[in-house]
């Protein structure tokens, strides 16, 4: 399938998919809409809910690592310690990763040192980053995850349900309840409805929240 590297309205990069018309992050802005979706009403909300100096990620969709990256900059500034886990079953090229260059839109010194890292690790095994971020990277389909009560958050970042329709069902909401321990969140850029009433279906409690540039709504589902 054809792939093309494009500047988004917040002049980040993303990768575009002309057969899907799909795009890897938001062509309103990659930067804009991680920070806001995963960080801001994910990440943030969390550690507000609940006071905690320990938090354990699963990226469903780690795509150019871009997320982790953010989380990794944010967790410093924080003093969190991170426990992330992306999970991706077709890894991103290293030329494309290259051209991302989203170590550029960070002011940190060891941006593009430690986005390097987190895609040079190999998968498959986990790795301490620093002493506040461990990464484990797994290659498989999303379907084969078979987690228990075993994460605090979970950023839902697979393509659109209109490209990928099987990656946003009751089955897979189903996984992703089950792998939250209580009181866990799923945060995701989608608003659909389908997608809202398959994570009612599975028992998640779901809200619509403000979505990011170029979006009205997007969804967050928490595990009570």
């Amino acid at each position: 399938m054809k792939r093309e590297i494009i500047k988004t309205a917040d002049g980040s990069a993303t990768i575009y998919l002309p057969e899907w018309n799909e795009h890897y992050h938001s062509k309103h802005g990659a930067l804009q809409e991680a920070l806001h979706v995963f960080i801001k009403t994910g990440f943030y909300h969390f550690l507000e809910k609940i006071a905690v100096e320990e938090i354990s990620i699963l990226e469903i969709g780690f795509g150019t690592g871009l997320n982790a990256l953010i989380t990794y900059m944010e967790a410093k500034k924080g003093k969190i310690s991170v426990n992330y886990t992306g999970i991706e079953a077709y890894p991103v090229a290293s030329e494309e990763l290259e051209k991302l260059d989203y170590a550029a839109s960070f002011h940190e010194e060891n941006a593009s040192e430690v986005f390097d890292v987190l895609h040079a690790i190999p998968w498959e095994e986990k790795h301490e980053v620093s002493d506040f971020f461990q990464l484990k990277k797994e290659q498989k389909f999303f379907k084969e995850l078979k987690y228990s009560e075993a994460v605090d958050l979970i950023y839902f970042d697979a393509f659109g349900p209109r490209v990928q329709p099987d990656l946003w069902t009751e089955e897979i909401f189903a996984s992703m309840f089950a792998a939250l321990k209580p009181g866990g969140v799923l945060v995701t850029y989608s608003a659909k409805g389908s997608v809202r009433r398959a994570m009612q279906a599975v028992g998640f409690k779901v809200e619509r929240l403000p979505g990011p540039p170029g979006k009205r709504e997007m969804l967050r589902a928490t595990k009570s």
